[in-house]
């Protein structure tokens, strides 16, 4: 057997070719057209900014489920052991900061 190709298959293979390239070229020039490159970075940032708060929405959700348990029953009822503590010393954070605040402007 001989791998001996005719010109018309030369001639094919030629015009396949260049029909390939050009289908190439075409990809090319749009993927390096500026509104694709800033198109595909809006899209990866995004995408980062969407993870990103998600791991937030979780951690936040995680942190406040946690806080929750440790103020309110299974039942739902305040510990009032563990409330009342907190709300006297946010009073006199609160109660401090004003006056504070009175002896700055006096």
């Amino acid at each position: 057997m001989s791998d001996a190709r005719t010109p018309a298959q030369i001639e094919a293979d030629i015009v396949r070719r260049r029909e390939q390239l050009a289908v190439t070229l075409d990809e090319i020039g749009v993927r390096m057209h500026p509104k694709t490159i800033i198109g595909d970075a809006k899209a990866k940032v995004a995408s980062t900014v969407d993870q990103t708060a998600g791991r937030a929405f979780v951690t936040v959700n995680r942190v406040v489920t946690d806080v929750k348990g440790r103020f309110v029953s299974e039942d739902g009822t305040p510990r009032l052991e563990r409330v009342v503590p907190v709300a006297l010393l946010a009073v006199g954070v609160v109660g401090l900061l004003a006056v504070t605040a009175r002896k700055r402007k006096g």
